[in-house]
């Protein structure tokens, strides 16, 4: 931050460092467990030996759910941008749960609709036809990143429309720019620069994606290295082969994740919208609310099918302890995961605040932040258990400390990417008045910090709440019929083909996911009585 002084708020700049420090510790610690069982394991080579093409159809399948879900961001983004009617802030609060949308509720809506006794095949069935098992391979793993990952698109390219200056939508109306001008002059530029970091992110979550491509991929022909890491584990256990291809995976990660951390978007206080409506006239009008029916029913005629089906087949599912036990666990890590994942994200927010841009040590703050894109969740877990492996631990007394750790972990990108610019702007507004008065640290965030950043901490523990409460990655290594989770239970239901049991726990998954983005950013508002 240009103009302050190296020396000032030292607490806050110790706090961060130490913060970094002690991540990128345990970073190493969990890439040296792996290198260390590489070592100590060697591998029978049957993952290892078809590598290349699990790296290539992982790489393919990557780069069409990244293609399809950008144009299916800006086009939702586009519309809504431009049309007005009542619902369109829940739309757009809906949208925002796609990145953290568990994905077994997302797959579990696709089965409901395009699996052999879902929804379409009741319709075709009077007409002879039905669609197979069309929703498993390729194409279904791409339907459900696009419908995960074009919402998720969307939401951050609605921001970046309503983040154009009023006066440029005031100069363009006065110089009667026709849609396409106006498209190329002023919306373009204003989406460029956000285009490549989010085209680099939705490209490494589908490229790692692991329940999507467990569930829908139907065979080896569709593995991603995620998948193939979890089989060479729980079912091989050729420890050797998972940690040659983690160190594969980790190899690509970073060669997307380092470029990626350049394109870090300008600071913005939270929520803010240039507040002038320039709608389209006549024809492009309505196929913009054609568009944008087409898109809605794509992304929530899934979440309808999960409600359809789920509700239906509750009663049984809450009869059962082993789900009151899973639930319980899943609120509790989640719960602790998103305060944990807040406070690191606000105390590095800070230290980041206070650094010069450019320079080493905002890099090196930065650095935390990115660790799981480079370091996914399927591999986090695996360091975790080969730690406690090599230390001694029984992975499974570690299990509820490492569910914590690495889904606050998973969740700080994101923590991160929503409190860091508000944190930077409130600082870069308010730092000589602060200076001027003599506040000291705690006053300033009591005072000024906390009443005025209570909207992004409450979207920010949503989101690592849902994040933690959809994780399949890192439970997949640690849990047993005893130690469960929600999504965890799912999916050993799916595996004992009690699809019925586990279509009612997505539902609840779902009700707790959507219940979470509402109440928890509206309790801390209100806690903070939030003003901007």
């Amino acid at each position: 931050m240009a103009g302050t002084a190296p020396t000032w708020r030292p607490g806050r700049r110790i706090a961060g460092a130490l913060i970094a420090a002690a991540i990128a510790v345990l970073i190493a610690a969990l890439l040296i467990a792996l290198w260390i069982a590489g070592q100590r394991f060697p591998s029978t080579g049957s993952s290892v030996a078809g590598i290349g093409s699990i790296v290539a159809m992982a790489a393919i399948q990557a780069s069409l759910s990244t293609i399809l879900s950008i144009l299916a961001g800006l086009i939702l983004a586009w519309t809504l941008d431009r049309l007005r009617f009542p619902g369109r802030g829940l739309v757009i609060g809906l949208l925002s749960t796609a990145l953290v949308m568990p994905s077994l509720v997302i797959v579990s809506g696709l089965l409901a609709i395009w699996g052999r006794n879902g929804w379409v095949n009741l319709l075709l069935a009077p007409f002879g036809l039905e669609t197979g098992s069309s929703i498993f391979g390729l194409w279904g793993i791409v339907t459900a990143h696009v419908v995960l990952n074009g919402a998720f698109s969307a939401r951050i390219f609605i921001d970046r429309l309503a983040a154009i200056p009023p006066e440029k939508l005031k100069l363009g109306r006065s110089l009667g720019l026709d849609p396409l001008q106006r498209l190329a002059i002023i919306d373009l530029p204003a989406l460029a620069s956000s285009i490549p970091g989010v085209a680099a992110t939705i490209f490494l979550l589908c490229f790692t994606s692991f329940p999507v491509v467990l569930t829908l991929g139907g065979g080896p022909a569709n593995q991603t290295l995620e998948v193939a890491i979890y089989e060479a584990v729980r079912l091989d256990f050729d420890l050797g082969a998972a940690v040659n291809l983690a160190l594969v995976q980790l190899l690509i990660c970073a060669m997307i994740i380092i470029p990626a951390t350049t394109l870090a978007p300008a600071a913005t206080l939270f929520g803010a919208r240039a507040g002038i409506h320039w709608p389209e006239r006549g024809w492009l009008a309505a196929l913009q609310v054609v568009l944008l029916i087409v898109l809605l029913l794509g992304f929530l005629a899934p979440l309808a099918g999960v409600l359809g089906e789920g509700l239906a087949a509750i009663a049984p599912v809450l009869a059962q302890p082993a789900f009151w036990h899973a639930t319980t666990t899943s609120l509790v890590i989640g719960t602790l995961s998103a305060l944990l994942a807040v406070g690191l994200g606000i105390a590095l927010g800070m230290a980041r605040a206070l650094q010069p841009h450019g320079t080493l040590g905002r890099a090196l703050l930065g650095f935390p932040v990115f660790a799981y894109l480079a370091v996914p969740a399927v591999v986090l877990s695996l360091g975790f258990f080969l730690l406690a492996r090599l230390t001694g631990l029984p992975p499974i007394r570690v299990a509820p400390v490492v569910l914590i750790l690495a889904n606050a972990l998973l969740a700080l990108p994101f923590v991160f990417a929503t409190l860091a610019p508000p944190l930077e702007a409130l600082a870069l507004r308010h730092r000589r008045v602060i200076r001027a008065l003599g506040l000291s640290a705690f006053t300033q965030w009591r005072r000024i910090e906390w009443p005025l950043i209570g909207q992004p901490v409450g979207y920010a523990l949503a989101i690592a709440f849902v994040f933690s409460l959809g994780d399949l990655g890192v439970i997949s290594l640690f849990g047993t019929s005893e130690f469960s989770t929600l999504p965890w239970l799912m999916y050993r239901a799916f595996g004992a083909y009690r699809t019925n049991d586990a279509e009612a726990i997505a539902a609840i998954l779902l009700l707790l996911s959507v219940s979470a983005f509402i109440l928890i950013p509206k309790l801390v508002d209100r806690l903070t009585n939030a003003r901007d």
